[in-house]
C-alpha cells in the first residue's frame, strides 16, 4: 500500500511539474529542474516495481528520494529567506519560482516539491503495519 501511495504522490508531482512547463509555458529555475530530474524517474520505479512485484523500489528510489529531498529543502530555505543566496536559482529575467503564478493551493512549488519528496521517502522507510 505504501508502494502505491508513494506512486501516486510521485505521478502526480510529475503530472503537476508538465502542466506548469508544458500547458501554463511556464519555465522552471535551475534547482526545479534538478528536482524534476529527480522526481520524474520515481514513476517508473516504482509503477515497474509494482507491475513486477519485484520489492526493488527501496533499492532505487530511496537515492532519488533523499536527493530530490535535499535540493527541495535547501531550495525551500532559499525560498524562505533562511539560507543565504550567494547562488540564487530564480533571476529577473529568467525562470522564477517567486510570484503569484508560481503558486498552487497558496503554497510555493518549493515547499510542495519539498512535501512530496518528504512524503514518498516517509512511505519508503516507515515501517509497514503488523497483522495479528
Amino acid at each position: 500500500m505504501s508502494l502505491s501511495a508513494a506512486f501516486l504522490i510521485a505521478l502526480t508531482a510529475t503530472l503537476g511539474a508538465l502542466f506548469i512547463g508544458e500547458v501554463l509555458g511556464q519555465m522552471p529555475c535551475t534547482l526545479c529542474w534538478y528536482q524534476r530530474i529527480a522526481m520524474f524517474p520515481l514513476v517508473l520505479i516504482f509503477g515497474l516495481s509494482l507491475w513486477r512485484g519485484d520489492g526493488m523500489a527501496k533499492a532505487y528510489g530511496l537515492p532519488l528520494a533523499l536527493a530530490g529531498m535535499a535540493l527541495a529543502a535547501w531550495h525551500s530555505g532559499l525560498y524562505a529567506g533562511l539560507l543565504p543566496a550567494p547562488i540564487v536559482p530564480c533571476t529577473q529575467d529568467g525562470p522564477s519560482c517567486t510570484g503569484d503564478a508560481q503558486m498552487i493551493l497558496g503554497l510555493p512549488i518549493p515547499y510542495l516539491s519539498l512535501a512530496a519528496f518528504a512524503a514518498i521517502l516517509a512511505c519508503l522507510v516507515l515501517p509497514k503495519g503488523h497483522r495479528s
